[in-house]
């Protein structure tokens, strides 16, 4: 497919892991959100820890933004294959796993990770923009000769972004349904530190090599956003690797699943026919 006409796309097929800690909120209220306060020494020393292996885990095809006790791992399908899907869920099961065994290690309550797909429109580059224009003009102007090597060197280490943005992210319905998922918490049946997988990237039935139980319904009823979840405690990569990873969707077979037959489905099958 030539780049052009994907790009001409103006929408992804996204999918978006959201992982926070459970409890966190209440460990650093008991010290009045105050970090001078001793009390916050634990909280905090869990919440850096948390960061840590997520950051450990993050990678070109696995990026990752982290917010205080939550974080957000993010990808855009693949139209082509399922190995993206796979790719996505086995590093996130991965990074789920590594920070709740530290947790149990250090008596923590753990944290949750929901795994969700959805749409998502192409999203502003503003502040990636205004970045590279600065850049490009002290660059410019140094060929030119009109500014010094120690001028350009001075003005490239003082750029700053006054406004900042990550464009996948941005109206990402994918990262909205986990984060509200996740939210709903026990009340929606989606409670514990466990894993939760959008049922939208199965193809029928859960492959045998994941260990999962019985899906949850959940609902946002005033936002109409609707999926089922399954727990997922184990990934048998062996077994996944002699079925060739099957039992997954790729982008386009997940897009049908969201929403089928809908205008913005038939444009995404015009465009990668």
């Amino acid at each position: 497919m030539a780049k052009g006409k994907t790009d001409s796309v103006p929408f992804k097929v996204a999918i978006v892991s959201w992982i926070d800690l459970l409890g966190y909120g209440g460990m650093i209220a008991n010290a009045e959100f105050n970090p001078a306060d001793r009390r916050s020494r634990v909280p905090i020393s869990r919440l850096r820890a948390f960061h840590r292996i997520v950051a450990e885990h993050s990678a070109r095809t696995f990026r990752t933004l982290v917010l205080n006790d939550g974080a957000a791992a993010y990808r855009d399908l693949s139209m082509r294959g399922p190995d993206v899907t796979c790719d996505f869920l086995t590093r996130s099961f991965a990074m789920f796993t590594a920070i709740n065994a530290l947790e149990k290690a250090n008596g923590f309550p753990g944290a949750r990770m929901v795994m969700a797909v959805g749409f998502r429109s192409k999203g502003s580059r503003r502040a990636i923009d205004y970045t590279s224009g600065h850049l490009n003009s002290i660059l410019s102007r140094l060929e030119n000769g009109l500014i010094s090597a120690e001028q350009a060197v001075k003005e490239a280490g003082s750029i700053q972004r006054y406004f900042d943005v990550l464009p996948q992210l941005q109206a990402n319905f994918a990262f909205t349904k986990a984060y509200l998922a996740d939210s709903s918490g026990s009340k929606a049946g989606l409670g514990g530190p466990r894993f939760f997988v959008d049922d939208a990237v199965f193809e029928g039935e859960v492959p045998t090599w994941l260990l999962s139980e019985d899906p949850i319904s959940w609902e946002h009823a005033k936002l109409k956003l609707k999926a089922n979840f399954i727990p997922i405690s184990a990934v048998d990569i062996e077994t996944a690797r002699i079925a060739n990873w099957c039992g997954l969707r790729d982008g386009l077979k997940v897009a049908e699943a969201i929403a089928p037959d809908t205008p913005i489905l038939e444009a995404m099958r015009n465009n990668h026919r």
